[in-house]
């Protein structure tokens, strides 16, 4: 199936040919469901920062964020599906690396709003809390 593409003009992100979300066809737009559901749990977003600072196996991964084998490898599963990690066994190991960068640049995007929403409010409780303390 073929998508229209265009270029991201975002002055945020590095111009990039990207999909247009308004001309995806409906079973697309699924595809798209399933990438964001993937990154909807904290604790992939915990193993996708991780893995910045390069490959690691499962057993590191675990041991770094205090949950077992089994369960890293179950969020990695996911992650990879979704095409946002390799895997590589090499003997007994498991090892995982970011297989798609612009993950971390969408990731970053969506930082940088949450953040600069979490200062704007807690600006405008300050000014609250300043002008009732005058009254």
């Amino acid at each position: 199936m073929q998508y229209d593409l265009k270029i991201n003009a975002s002055p945020t992100l590095s111009p990039k040919v990207c999909f247009a979300m308004t001309n995806l066809p409906p079973e697309a737009m699924l595809d798209v469901a399933a990438y964001f559901q993937a990154l909807s749990e904290p604790t992939r977003l915990q193993l996708l920062n991780l893995l910045r600072e390069g490959e690691r196996n499962v057993g590191d991964l675990a041991q770094r964020t205090g949950f077992t084998a089994a369960n890293i490898s179950r969020h990695m599963s996911m992650l990879s599906q979704q095409g946002m990690v390799a895997r590589e066994s090499r003997g007994t190991s498991v090892y995982y690396r970011i297989s798609d960068d612009s993950i971390y640049a969408l990731c970053d995007l969506v930082c940088g709003n949450i953040a600069r929403e979490h200062e704007r409010t807690t600006k405008q409780r300050m000014a609250f809390s300043q002008a009732t303390q005058r009254k």
